[in-house]
């Protein structure tokens, strides 16, 4: 904006002083009349939110305050204070209105909040969800803080019978084989004696490195308990081992994931795995959903509860297509069952309908009739199980969408050279593929395929932003929510208005840079890799995209899920600090259009 414009503000402003300890604004003074500006010293606001903050918030030299306050013509929540000689000019908050209304970057400056007042905002809905003990003890918490313990371990040449009397001697269900340098090289656990050692009557003077299980899946100290818990669930394992620098720190077991968090993750995959029908795979899929709850009550973030229920309903589609081509006598080695838009990015809520399609092997092209009768029937297997069959026909039954890998190459180039309307709505869709259940090698050629012809097709990127842009954030001038009234609620809707912003510009960002991750939030952190984005621009991002994907679970989960869709939320039931940090949300989906627009549209 032109310098110029922020003459009227200096010329309007006064200039004011303030001893240490002198009170400067209190919520008693009621709707504040002017935008502090610190020129000298230091003020400090506390009670109130402020509370909230170890030593409550502090404005120095070149700081304005309060601005939620004067955009929201109100009075203050905190009471602020001069904690040494200050020197402030005092802007009419009349004056501030007038620029924000004419100069929108002067806007969305104002509703710009610092990271101490999202920090807050996440500890207030960590607070009112989950309690102390499980926030202490939650799936984030990092394997390196949960193994304390020096693991057993042994070398491959340890005789069976040294292994498993260590094994007895201390209650433990598995030996690690390590090397000299301490790396993992294999596994035994109890479950594996029976059939590797007793059964075949091997001697136990037989060195463990025989009978072991090699490769090993591993993490290490950087990585999650719930990464363990998926990495359980995904192979059907009991204990994981941690490392540090290649070298063996510890064990993680399926025990001590759920003595920690009385979680059923394994529980609930094995159920799926075990299921021999549709029936009672419909009746797992509302486990699916009750764990989800449990989650979200336990104050865990919407990346971790959206991956858990993305790879819950991954098993669970996976067990279905396996159970219909085993009944048809179809080999799964010739096709390959993808997932389409959210599923494809692992980022599925709660509500959620399919997104599907079929890639075949060219010598399985003669076979269509067969295939498409198969993907029939799981398509409405799926139903059953509560994923609804898509309105607009993108599933696998759908001969469109039941192709072989050189016809799905054909059917992308012919998107990205047309760009119609309803290519691009293709395109938002389909681009985000990712195996399912088949031969996943069938599905590898199409993402380097479409990266390919997307980056040598600019016009192509340039009608995607295009798109995207069309929706914005529901913001205001001033800052404030847009709602629409449904039925008397004022509501915003967190999918259309929100979440698609991210998950549009990252894929768009994704293709003209090669990123190969199919997620949003992988996207925009490899986006900003690739281009040098500062990491406070890129965290603000990912935490806007995270904070409006769990206000949608609780949307979905909440006692509201009835009365709104599954992606509204009405803005007048948020807390204060949850109305702040949505609005913190759309300011950082504004940015990256911003950015989008200057990109592709300038």
């Amino acid at each position: 904006m032109p310098v110029e414009a922020l003459v009227p503000l200096l010329e309007g402003a006064t200039q004011r002083r303030y001893a240490a300890g002198q009170v400067v604004v209190a919520p008693d003074d009621g709707p504040v009349r002017h935008l502090w500006y610190v020129r000298r010293g230091a003020i400090s606001g506390q009670q109130g939110l402020a509370t909230m903050a170890p030593a409550g918030f502090q404005y120095e030299a070149g700081d304005l305050f309060p601005v939620g306050a004067v955009t929201g013509e109100r009075a203050v929540t905190a009471t602020y204070r001069a904690t040494q000689d200050t020197a402030c000019l005092l802007i009419p908050a009349a004056l501030v209105h007038e620029l924000a209304r004419e100069h929108p970057p002067f806007a969305d400056f104002l509703n710009r909040r610092m990271l101490q007042f999202v920090e807050l905002s996440r500890r207030a809905v960590q607070v009112a969800y989950s309690s102390r003990t499980l926030a202490e003890q939650s799936l984030q918490a990092r394997l390196g803080s949960l193994t304390r313990a020096q693991p057993f371990s042994c070398g491959p040449d340890t005789p069976l019978s040294e292994a498993l009397a260590t094994m007895h001697a201390h209650r433990i269900g598995s030996m690690v084989v390590t090397g000299p340098d301490g790396a993992v090289q294999g596994i035994l656990t109890r479950h594996d004696v029976l059939g590797r050692v007793t059964l075949p009557g091997l001697p136990l003077a037989t060195p463990i490195g025989a009978v072991m299980t090699a490769p090993v899946h591993q993490l290490t100290v950087e990585h999650t308990a719930q990464d363990a818990a998926v990495l359980m669930s995904r192979h059907g394992i009991r204990h994981v081992p941690v490392t540090d620098g290649g070298r063996l720190v510890g064990v993680v077991s399926e025990r001590d994931l759920f003595s920690m968090q009385r979680l059923s993750l394994k529980h609930v995959g094995n159920a799926i795995r075990a299921a021999n029908d549709v029936a009672t795979l419909s009746l797992v899929a509302q486990d699916i959903r009750r764990f989800a709850g449990n989650l979200l009550g336990q104050g865990l973030g919407a990346r971790q509860i959206t991956e858990v229920i993305s790879h819950l309903n991954d098993v669970l589609t996976a067990r279905v297509v396996e159970l219909v081509a085993a009944r048809r006598q179809l080999d799964l080695g010739r096709a390959c069952w993808i997932a389409l838009g959210s599923e494809g990015r692992g980022e599925q809520t709660i509500a959620t309908d399919q997104d599907n399609g079929l890639v075949l092997a060219e010598e399985a092209a003669g076979e269509r009739a067969a295939w498409l009768a198969f993907a029939q029937e799981v398509n409405h297997a799926l139903a059953d199980c509560g994923f609804p069959l898509c309105k607009g026909g993108v599933m696998a039954m759908n001969p469109s969408w039941c192709l072989t890998t050189q016809e799905w190459c054909e059917r992308f180039a012919r998107w990205i050279e047309h760009g119609a309307p309803q290519d691009l709505l293709n395109a938002a869709i389909f681009f985000d593929f990712r195996p399912l259940a088949g031969d996943a090698q069938l599905v590898e050629p199409m993402r380097a395929f479409v990266t390919r012809r997307a980056q040598a097709v600019p016009r192509f990127l340039r009608q995607m932003a295009e798109v995207a842009l069309q929706h914005r954030p529901p913001l205001n001038w001033l800052g404030g929510i847009e709602t629409t009234n449904e039925g008397g609620r004022e509501v915003v809707d967190l999918k259309l208005q929100g979440v698609s912003l991210f998950v549009e510009a990252a894929r768009i960002y994704a293709l003209a840079h090669g990123i190969e991750a199919t997620s949003t939030r992988a996207r925009l952190q490899g986006y900003a890799a690739a281009v040098g984005v500062g990491e406070a621009e890129s965290d603000g991002w990912v935490e806007g995209f995270d904070f409006l994907q769990y206000l949608r679970l609780r949307a979905q989960i909440g006692p509201d899920r009835q009365a709104l869709g599954p992606n509204q939320i009405e803005v007048r039931s948020l807390s204060d600090i949850d109305r702040r940090i949505l609005k913190e949300a759309f300011r950082m989906a504004r940015r990256l259009q911003q950015r989008l627009e200057l990109d592709y549209l300038r």
